[in-house]
């Protein structure tokens, strides 16, 4: 009910603030934003939104026996970054705190539910479908992806998904993602590249079994995951799902769904990939939605070339964020 208390971790950063804008247009408002603010326009994110009150994540596990009477968790809050190499931080920062915060929701019955990612999915070689059979099997690329497999197996072993929901996120792109530098979506940053250059940079292919632009993942709107997301506030059902588009798109279909939407003649031109990133690239990513569909949600996902649109011609081109009263289109439910 619109009069519920509701606690979003994460929540001035990209998914996050995206679920605190779809709760605001459901008539949620007593929402606690907690975050790290650090160096970025975050806060940009937080501008057109409506919450009760704003607190620092590092402050917040201290005073969170303040907040038992919560209605529910969304815990987004995280550092998201796959090159990111301090094992340490992201131990402490994306399992131990999601561990702590879910045992104490689990105490105070309150809902919880998680981020968690298809990077823990890794090459795919052991298959990407949700749910705890195969996560022992899983072995992710980086160390991102492992500390949030770390606490998928952690909850699984000790039956936590019998009231808690794990999202493991696909590819997630829109509006609200401009602080996220090198882990912005393709999206975001082909609007810049092709702003100030003419013309789109993708990686060549380092693998023979694909062609260049022809390997891909699985694009899915921040508005539909949002949608997905909130289908388990009043969905009781526990477990661990996708969220994803449920198709595998190329580079090269982003690529053109970017430049129709610009109305500018495709120009791409083809850079080699990185080193570093040529044993930890996923090449085909795709969400397998039967347990989020099998779990009630019926939401429509959005076409790629109308997500990618909506995006730029709704957000990008006139530099808007989720609530400054751009056009913001709904999925047909």
């Amino acid at each position: 009910m619109p009069d519920s208390k509701i606690i979003v971790t994460g929540g001035a950063g990209f998914i996050g603030s995206a679920i605190v804008w779809r709760l605001n247009e459901l008539g949620y408002d007593d929402i606690l934003i907690v975050d790290v603010m650090d160096r970025t326009d975050k806060w940009k994110n937080l501008a057109p939104l409506r919450f009760a009150d704003y607190i620092e994540a590092v402050d917040f596990i201290d005073v969170i026996d303040d907040f038992g009477d919560t209605d529910a968790i969304f815990h987004l809050g995280a550092c998201s970054s796959t090159t990111e190499t301090d094992s340490d931080f992201m131990i402490r920062n994306n399992y131990q705190y999601t561990r702590d915060l879910a045992e104490f929701a689990i105490v105070k019955d309150i809902r919880f539910i998680y981020a968690s990612s298809a990077a823990t999915y890794g090459d795919g070689s052991a298959g990407m479908n949700d749910g705890t059979e195969s996560l022992d099997k899983l072995r992710p690329l980086n160390v991102y992806g492992y500390s949030k497999h770390l606490f998928d197996k952690y909850a699984a072993r000790n039956g936590m998904f019998e009231t808690i929901v794990g999202l493991k996120y696909f590819n997630v792109f829109g509006p609200n993602e401009n602080h996220k530098g090198d882990m912005r979506s393709l999206v975001n940053k082909a609007f810049d590249q092709i702003e100030s250059t003419g013309k789109l940079q993708l990686f060549k292919s380092a693998n023979p079994d694909y062609a260049d632009g022809e390997f891909g993942r699985d694009f899915v709107y921040v508005k539909d995951a949002v949608d997905m997301t909130l289908h388990f506030l009043e969905n009781k059902t526990g477990g661990l799902f996708n969220v994803g588009s449920g198709r595998m798109n190329t580079w090269n279909a982003l690529a053109d769904a970017i430049f129709m939407s610009l109305d500018r003649p495709k120009n791409v031109e083809f850079v080699e990939m990185p080193e570093h990133l040529r044993d930890r690239y996923q090449y085909h990513t795709h969400a397998d939605l039967t347990r989020i569909r099998t779990a009630g949600y019926e939401g429509e996902i959005t076409p790629l070339n109308e997500a990618v649109a909506d995006y730029i011609q709704n957000y990008l081109v006139p530099g808007k964020y989720l609530g400054d009263n751009a056009s913001e289109l709904r999925p047909t439910n």
